[in-house]
């Protein structure tokens, strides 16, 4: 696996002081997400596995959103 792979399958925030209440989030840090526009719908379903993975609070709040 390359390096470019192993940077297409970690999840990050994205810190941003400046905009209060914004969720940012990548995968390979090209793509930025917002929490509560792209989720779970503009994730493929491998993004969406590991965003579950990691962050188990967000996957309970938008438990609703199917």
């Amino acid at each position: 696996m390359s390096d470019r792979d192993e940077k297409r399958n970690e999840f990050r925030w994205i810190e941003n002081p400046d905009r209060i209440g914004e969720m940012l989030f990548t995968f390979d840090g090209e793509k930025i997400f917002n929490l509560f526009r792209d989720y779970p719908h503009g994730l493929t379903d491998e993004q969406k596995a590991l965003f579950d993975k990691e962050n188990p609070y967000w996957v309970e709040f938008f438990k609703d959103r199917k």
